[in-house]
């Protein structure tokens, strides 16, 4: 368990699992930047059960309030910039309830995320791409100390357009 001042980002655990799985296509849950397309109920669970939530290729996390109330969830995944082991990142994700938007969640939830996959893992950086108009995220990953590289042209494929994003990163040590 990752605890922040405000909130918690910790393992899912099996009680988890109803409220994650209507997530995954409640359209104010989703919102505009998430959307990719329906998905199959039972997903999280499968991947619950076959202890694939946590490893050290990817991960999927919840973010609690302090109370213990589910906020939202957070993922990473490994990329590579070179065959050896030495030129992995990890890349970030997160998604928020709607009301629990605007409280600087995002911004604490990323900054325990990147300071644990700093601590548990070799690695030089931790990335986050957002949507080129996903403004308010844009201000959260700065707050959370990643730095803007430049624009992705193109790159991502959601809700029946292609969308620019901006890479951020942060560096071990920043």
């Amino acid at each position: 368990m990752l605890r922040g001042t405000n909130i918690i980002l910790r393992p899912i655990k099996q009680e988890d699992l109803e409220t994650l799985e209507r997530w995954n296509n409640d359209p104010d849950f989703i919102g505009e930047f998430n959307n990719f397309g329906l998905r199959g109920y039972g997903s999280q669970i499968r991947a619950f059960d076959e202890g694939g939530t946590l490893s050290d290729r990817s991960g999927h996390l919840v973010v609690t309030t302090l109370e213990g109330k589910l906020a939202g969830s957070m993922d990473y995944h490994m990329t590579r910039y070179g065959p050896n082991e030495g030129s992995k990142a990890y890349m970030i994700g997160i998604a928020l309830a709607p009301e629990h938007q605007g409280k600087g969640y995002g911004v604490e939830a990323q900054q325990l995320l990147s300071a644990y996959l700093f601590a548990a893992f070799p690695i030089m950086r931790v990335e986050a791409m957002t949507d080129i108009t996903n403004r308010p995220e844009q201000r959260a990953l700065e707050k959370a100390g990643f730095t803007r590289e430049g624009v992705v042209r193109k790159a991502q494929w959601r809700n029946g357009a292609w969308h620019d994003q901006i890479l951020y990163s942060k560096l071990r040590g920043e």
